[in-house]
């Protein structure tokens, strides 16, 4: 399996190429519409097609490049059932999987920083294994924090908390060596306390991210909305171009 992480430092936003080259797929996970040449001249330099492309969520801090790069690449567009986008797509379920050769992706629901949130299990047959060895984890389990709950919802944030605490305890029961690889590091208002480090595994998470120590939801909601940063500029506005998966009219 290859894997090539994209990292744009002006938004803290990172999105990941990878997939099977013994079958010539590849898959792009949460997308930056700034990205888009970059992924597909990857993918070009690599030799093989991008035919999925996943969200783990409907973005509100920066626009995605998902309908870009369906539009150029003919790929097949995947989002959690529920997402409420308004183009047309696969609605992944809990537990439902794509065949990528032999990269197997599992989608896991795990709700809370957005209603309709996935975290994206992958399985490289060739390692002997279905067991996933990386979870590309969105904005729920970041590194060093997790994602905040009041963005995607009007008046229940500590609702969403709640959903975020076991939707993280999910997660949890993936083994320590699994690399968590997450959509924002450091800068991103999605986050209070992210590391400056993109990448981490569920072990070392489990023991370093206070915000995985609480037990108890409530406290874990407590301290969740306590200190929230500011929402991310024009969020309303890129909110609704993701749900409609329009590209933005260029001035």
């Amino acid at each position: 399996m290859i894997l090539r992480p994209f990292l744009n430092d002006e938004s803290s936003c990172a999105s990941y190429l990878f997939g099977c080259l013994t079958h010539n797929q590849l898959a792009v996970v949460d997308p930056h519409g700034d990205l888009v040449d970059r992924y597909i001249d990857a993918a070009t330099a690599i030799g093989a097609p991008i035919t999925a492309v996943l969200e783990t969520h409907v973005q509100a801090d920066h626009v995605s490049g998902l309908p870009a790069l369906v539009e150029r690449t003919g790929a097949r567009a995947y989002l959690p059932a529920e997402a409420g986008v308004e183009f047309d797509h696969h609605a992944l379920v809990d537990g439902e999987e794509i065949e990528m050769g032999n990269t197997i992706v599992r989608a896991l629901s795990t709700p809370g920083h957005a209603p309709a949130h996935h975290a994206y299990l992958v399985s490289d047959l060739r390692r002997g294994t279905r067991d996933p060895w990386i979870a590309f984890t969105g904005d729920s389990l970041l590194i060093g924090d997790v994602g905040r709950p009041d963005l995607h919802v009007a008046g229940d944030p500590a609702g969403q908390a709640h959903l975020l605490h076991r939707s993280l305890a999910r997660l949890l029961e993936l083994g320590d060596g699994v690399v968590v690889l997450p959509s924002h590091y450091a800068g991103s208002v999605c986050g209070r306390a992210l590391s400056a480090n993109p990448f981490s595994s569920i072990g070392f998470e489990r023991t370093q991210n206070g915000m995985l120590g609480f037990a108890e939801a409530d406290a874990f909601a407590e301290a969740l909305l306590r200190d929230t940063p500011p929402r991310p500029a024009e969020q309303e506005a890129i909110v609704a171009l993701n749900r409609r998966g329009a590209a933005p009219t260029r001035r």
